[in-house]
Order: C-alpha cells, then sequence, then structure tokens
C-alpha cells in the first residue's frame, strides 16, 4: 500500500516536472527598458530635423517613431513637450540614392536609398540623455519602372525605411545598447 502511494507519487511528481519544463523553458528577451527611470512615463516626438534634399522624410520618420512608442506600450505619447517627461529628436543626417540595377540599354532599373540619422532621447527637464546614436543608418532598395512608379516606389521604399529605423532604435534604447 505505501509503495503504491509512493510510486503514484514519483510518478506525479515527474509528470508535474516534465510538464514545467515542456511549458517553462525558453529563453526570450523582450527589452522593456528597466534602464530607464520609472518616472518616465510620457513622450513627446519632435519634430526631425532634415539635412537633405528630400522632402517629407522627416515626417516619415516622426510618424514611424510615433508608432513604434504606441506599439511598444513602455510609454504614452503626447502631443506637446510640456506634457512629456521625456523628449525624442532627432535628425536626417544624410540620405544617397545610389543605382544597383541596370537594363540593357543601360537604364537604373533598382535604386538603393540609405539613410543616417541622429537621435536623442532625453528628459525634458534637466535635459539628461536617457539615450543616444549620432549615427543610426539602414537602407531600403526599390525598383525603377517609369517616372510615376519610380516616385512611389522611392516613398515607399522611405517610409519602410522609416519604419525600420524606430523599431530599430526603440529596441536598441530600450535594450540599453
Amino acid at each position: 500500500m505505501i509503495r503504491i502511494k509512493i510510486n503514484r507519487f514519483l510518478g506525479l511528481t515527474a509528470s508535474t516536472a516534465l510538464i514545467l519544463l515542456i511549458t517553462g523553458c525558453g529563453y526570450s528577451f523582450t527589452p522593456t527598458g528597466e534602464h530607464i527611470a520609472t518616472r518616465i512615463k510620457t513622450v513627446f516626438i519632435d519634430t526631425f530635423s532634415n539635412r537633405t534634399s528630400e522632402a517629407y522624410v522627416e515626417n516619415y520618420l516622426r510618424q514611424a517613431f510615433i508608432d513604434e512608442f504606441i506599439k511598444g506600450r513602455r510609454f504614452k505619447v503626447v502631443g506637446k513637450p510640456e506634457m512629456a517627461d521625456a523628449v525624442l529628436k532627432g535628425s536626417v543626417k544624410s540620405l544617397t540614392i545610389s543605382h544597383l540595377s541596370y537594363d540593357i540599354n543601360n537604364i537604373a532599373m533598382e535604386e538603393r536609398v540609405t539613410m543616417t540619422m541622429e537621435i536623442i532621447f532625453e528628459e525634458r527637464d534637466t535635459h539628461k540623455i536617457i539615450w543616444s546614436n549620432k549615427d543610426i543608418s539602414g537602407m531600403e532598395d526599390y525598383q525603377i519602372t517609369d517616372q510615376l512608379t519610380s516616385e512611389n516606389s522611392r516613398r515607399n521604399a522611405l517610409i519602410k525605411l522609416s519604419n525600420d529605423a524606430a523599431e530599430k532604435v526603440y529596441r536598441l534604447m530600450m535594450s540599453d545598447f
């Protein structure tokens, strides 16, 4: 009788341990900005400066950062700097376009846009820098067919590049890299 209880107990313990091992095992790293003071709850995403001749790229970037901060849910994005605990600001330092491929008539068929920017995330009152990087860069390729399609492709590439950059910067910022 005692032996049956011990076997049942050991079997139940082994089963429970196996279930916990299977369901609880696995490493996940989701940075949540533990290094950022908990008093920082609201963020204003400032207008980006644009040191390039490419129109609207600063708007694409700002919107991408707003979307990323909202998606991250660590901070509440506010519409005015005086309502914020911290401010994210940045500038587009350079934007270059290079040809990647050509057709048989030596006309460009594909281009790559490369953007370099500077990002600063600081406390609003003290201007203490929480995180910064002076050389964040990214690139995106797009097809060229005709003038109208090429402009749309370029705009879409800039929007995608902005979204990718915002995601990358947000992850780096939350990870303290």
